[in-house]
């Protein structure tokens, strides 16, 4: 936690005055300088080299440059043409790039700037660059200086495999396009009512009953079943271990939810005994249901800890969300167990309890090394003890936890939820009649330390972007609800506040970014502009 809150700070104090034109690059840089030379143009017989430090970002440059263009660059000591040089005055992600007729020079303090700055390279490049074959080019680069670092330490996707669920590879293509955009972070939303979708061997019940479904709502009516069984669809922990890997190669940390003490039907399905209720209602429709996790039965506690440990030996990450959100108190006013509880803690009411329902979680993590996040429900009974807030409901709860010195995610809906309609014409993927639209433009509106006293900025460690998956059934439907709204988040993330203006992102977008999300492979929706 420390680390991020230094990492923020740092990424604060670095923030040159940017010129008034600036290349086709998403996000924006900090300062771009342009060179008064010609432009670099990549060939046969270049050579990279430089800090050993930064020898998984060289290789990281061969492997990207060489599946379009086919040239190979080669390693070698020395004078170089691509030359990588360790800078401990730049911030943790930031770099310095350099590019002139004889060559390119990236400065950095650490492998994830130097990271950064090859994306920057790529975008500097034609947009056929993204290609996974070989095309014949002109890989020109204009002569150009750049100075970049983000603004937050914390720029990130949630992704929700829970109500539909979808597959390594795909996930694996948008953790690349996210790379591309310098997004950061992985919120991978794994448990749910409709699906626990990550394998706990000490409890395989688990995926294997909760990963299964009976029957799923209907597209267009979520309070009608469909009445076909789903076979059991979850990660394994191999699988698991090959996108952390996957991930942390391209400087994205995955931070794992397993939802408590609500959403937890798919879970209740495996271990009944673990409601409230002897009878419970386990249908996995949409929406906020009432059967939540026993909060005094102790067995709740112990299987929920044997979860938490085989989560953290799986990811390395700094931080682990126990989600928290929509967990209605009907069940606990009404349980024997959790009043008990409630009166053992001394808790007022069950708001209370959730809150120290999660202080218990939040330090049983803390002793594994790992930090706790929540949403920001965990806050209705009191600020938690050594938790971190995703404000989701708005920002008023974010605003009140890093007042109070709580590390902050924001998240509102409807600006950071990527699921909600965009007001494309004719939308051909739109599922969802009653909630309130989220164009593009309105997601770029946001300011993540909007309202806060300088003092308390710091504790605001980023934002992300949310795709709950309710109404999303392939990849192309995936792709057309993220893509490009991901790409505005990641410059609200990166860019400092004072240099963001929605027509000059609009502009970039329009004529290079778009061209480049297609190249991905991605099908992203189009661009919308507010009406005048």
């Amino acid at each position: 936690m420390r680390s991020l809150l230094l990492a923020a700070l740092a990424a604060l104090a670095f923030i040159p005055a940017l010129p008034a034109a600036v290349p086709d690059i998403v996000p924006r840089p900090v300062s771009v300088v342009e060179g008064q030379g010609k432009p670099f143009t990549l060939k046969w017989g270049q050579t990279v080299g430089g800090d050993a430090r930064f020898a998984g970002e060289m290789e990281t440059l061969r492997q990207t440059l060489f599946p379009a263009t086919g040239i190979w660059l080669k390693p070698a000591d020395g004078a170089t043409t691509f030359r990588f040089v360790h800078d401990p005055a730049r911030p943790k992600e930031g770099y310095a790039l350099t590019v002139s007729e004889q060559g390119v020079e990236i400065r950095a303090s650490e492998p994830a700037g130097a990271f950064y700055a090859i994306q920057t390279l790529r975008q500097l490049l034609p947009a056929d660059i993204y290609r996974r074959a070989p095309v014949r080019g002109d890989w020109k680069m204009p002569a150009v200086t750049i100075e970049d670092a983000p603004r937050y330490a914390w720029r990130g996707i949630m992704l929700d495999p829970c109500r539909n669920f979808f597959g390594v590879e795909s996930l694996k293509r948008q953790l690349d396009a996210m790379a591309a955009h310098k997004l950061n972070v992985l919120h991978w939303h794994l448990t749910d009512d409709q699906g626990w979708r990550i394998e706990i061997k000490k409890h395989p019940r688990l995926a294997e009953i909760g990963g299964a479904r009976p029957s799923t709502p209907r597209p267009f009516n979520r309070l009608k079943q469909d009445g076909e069984p789903q076979p059991a669809q979850y990660y394994t922990q191999e699988q698991i271990r090959e996108v952390v890997a996957y991930a942390a190669k391209l400087h994205i940390t995955i931070v794992p939810e397993i939802e408590m003490p609500g959403h937890a039907v798919a879970a209740l399905r495996a271990y009944p005994a673990l409601a409230c209720a002897a009878d419970p209602d386990l249908t996995p429709n949409w929406g906020v249901l009432k059967e939540i996790f026993c909060a005094g039965n102790p067995e709740t506690y112990a299987l929920l800890e044997d979860v938490l440990d085989e989560v953290v030996a799986l990811f390395p990450g700094p931080y682990v969300h126990i989600g928290g959100d929509e967990a209605p108190k009907t069940r606990w006013n009404a349980c024997p167990k959790c009043k008990a509880k409630m009166k053992e803690l001394g808790c007022k009411d069950m708001h209370q309890l959730q809150t120290r329902f999660a202080e218990h979680f939040a330090a049983y993590l803390a002793s594994k090394g790992r930090n706790c996040i929540g949403w920001d429900e965990i806050l209705e009974g009191g600020l938690p003890k050594g938790a971190a807030i995703m404000s989701w409901r708005g920002t008023a709860a974010g605003i009140r936890a890093a007042k109070a010195g709580h590390p902050v995610v924001m998240t509102p809906k409807p600006v950071c939820y990527v699921d909600y309609n965009q007001l494309v014409p004719g939308d051909p993927y739109e599922y969802i009649p009653n909630n309130t639209p989220n164009p593009i433009w309105k997601t770029y509106s946001i300011d993540p330390s909007a309202g806060l006293p300088a003092e308390a900025q710091p504790f605001v460690l980023g934002l992300q972007g949310n795709l709950w998956a309710e109404y999303i059934r392939a990849d192309e439907d995936r792709d057309w609800k993220l893509w490009p709204r991901a790409a505005a988040i990641a410059e609200i993330g990166w860019t400092p506040q004072a240099d963001r203006d929605w027509d000059d992102f609009y502009g970039r977008m329009s004529r290079s970014g778009m061209e480049r999300l297609r190249r991905l492979g991605l099908n992203a929706a189009p661009l919308t502009q507010p009406k005048q």
